[in-house]
């Protein structure tokens, strides 16, 4: 039985989403923060909102979790498509948590946690991969992406730091690859998987182009072994992360390392690196607790990610929106972020939910015959 055959997997039409996309962002590509959303086009916006909100209205029931996974490519689509420019305005052009030591400035910390996710799968330079950073590994490699207004952004990114010739960004569906089976010496992703509506989907696929003895690492988004679906303040921390960071379901920790295993996978490490005695909590920035600035150029972000920043970003995402500057509704947007924000903080204190759940695992090498 096929991992996703519960799942109906979504019509690929791409040249469809990328028309979407150039209708909705325009020369948006080449800008980017809060700025770029003066330039957005009013009606295709209004599309990706209403395609994107039309899921959420609150509902934790098995039908509306069931719309979501059903919808879970266009539900992507239309989210990044709509928070894109708010996470590099708040956050940075990666989009992702991570660990912080005493000391350490903001994107040092963020650097570090790529590398170190690289370092344990073992990547070096004469390694084919898949979805990895080679602004810092400088390796050929593929990135695949199913938001084509994120694939443009990456390659204007690529042409400026002249690595055009090094990277391949790909649109596609991780839930069916059209890459050649066996094709990739590793494979690894950073808070990406979460978006699957079965990890055994996406994981399978990720099984199917690695050769064999390849290496898969991933930062995954799991809600911990403390989490109890049952428990309605716990439930609703899980609906926050979800309807604020575009999920169609949170799953725990044991249906991920199950899905790994089911698919074929042998665990080689696994360690939850937010269950830690870490000064600073991985959620610091979001908390706004300014002790944990490590320097004057994290106080800047420290203030857009804290919630009185982000209230004032709401605050100016509004203004814009009345002044007809911002698509309409573009205050749900923030709202969400909000949403997403308050629950992720909240989940990591509780100890519910991980970022950072980090699986190292290999494809076994083929028998000999």
């Amino acid at each position: 039985m096929s991992p996703s055959e519960n799942i109906k997997l979504a019509e690929k039409n791409f040249q469809k989403d990328k028309d979407f996309a150039k209708a909705m962002h325009g020369k948006t590509t080449e800008g980017g923060g809060l700025s770029a959303l003066t330039g957005k086009n009013q009606e295709a916006s209004a599309v990706a909102i209403e395609g994107y909100f039309k899921h959420w209205d609150g509902k934790t029931s098995e039908e509306a979790e069931k719309s979501r996974l059903e919808d879970y490519s266009a539900l992507t689509k239309h989210y990044y498509n709509l928070v894109t420019d708010f996470y590099e305005y708040g956050w940075g052009a990666s989009f992702h948590f991570c660990r912080f030591f005493k000391g350490e400035p903001f994107r040092q910390a963020i650097a570090r946690h790529e590398h170190y996710l690289a370092y344990k799968i073992g990547i070096d330079e004469n390694m084919k991969v898949l979805d990895g950073n080679p602004k810092i590994y400088w390796m050929f490699s593929y990135g695949l992406n199913n938001n084509d207004y994120q694939i443009e952004r990456a390659n204007n990114w690529a042409k400026a730091n002249g690595l055009e010739d090094k990277l391949n960004f790909v649109k596609g569906d991780f839930m069916q690859m059209d890459f050649e089976p066996e094709s990739f010496d590793a494979v690894y992703a950073i808070e990406a998987t979460v978006h699957a509506p079965v990890l055994e989907g996406v994981y399978s696929e990720i099984y199917k182009v690695l050769k064999p003895g390849g290496k898969f690492g991933v930062y995954e988004w799991v809600m911990t072994d403390a989490y109890d679906e049952t428990n309605e303040e716990h439930r609703k921390i899980a609906y926050g992360i979800e309807v604020g960071d575009g999920i169609p379901k949170m799953y725990k920790k044991e249906v991920a390392e199950k899905a790994l295993k089911n698919v074929g996978f042998e665990i080689l490490y696994e360690n939850d690196l937010a269950d830690n005695n870490d000064e600073i909590p991985w959620y610091a920035p979001l908390a706004g607790d300014w002790k944990y600035v490590q320097n004057v150029a994290d106080l800047w972000t420290y203030f857009r990610t804290s919630a009185f920043g982000r209230k004032v970003t709401t605050l100016a995402v509004g203004t814009l929106e009345t002044l007809r500057l911002a698509p309409k509704d573009s205050v749900k947007v923030t709202e969400a972020l909000e949403d997403a924000a308050v629950s992720l903080v909240e989940g990591g204190k509780q100890k519910l939910f991980t970022p950072m759940m980090l699986y190292v695992v290999q494809k076994p090498l083929k028998e000999e015959s």
